[in-house]
């Protein structure tokens, strides 16, 4: 398998925290029928700040290229601008520490 994880970093408009879980919560399972993402069970977490983290699979580099290529990908980045903004997760406080720690988010 040559997948590659990557972790995406969402910080959500005020008084969007609902509708960005909803979005996180069926963004993986979008890939994975677009074939663009692994059956591994992605993992969901909170920062102090109210940031959402989500860890997921890529199922290549490919898969990758043809998510920036595919409109169904384009519609769902849409729906999560509108209620967030990517954050650099390395901007985080809890990246600050060793051995940083977020709170678990079930979706």
């Amino acid at each position: 398998m040559n997948g590659q994880i990557v972790i995406v970093a969402y910080r959500p408009h005020t008084g969007q925290e609902e509708r960005l879980l909803e979005l996180v919560k069926s963004h993986v399972p979008k890939l994975r029928h677009l074939n663009l993402a692994t059956d591994r069970t992605p993992i969901v977490m909170r920062a102090a700040n109210g940031t959402i983290l989500e860890v997921f699979e890529w199922a290549s580099a490919e898969a990758i290229e043809r998510a920036h290529q595919h409109p169904t990908v384009h519609t769902m980045w849409a729906e999560f601008e509108a209620v967030c903004n990517y954050e650099n997760p390395s901007n985080l406080d809890e990246f600050k520490g060793l051995f940083p720690g977020f709170a678990p988010v079930e979706i």
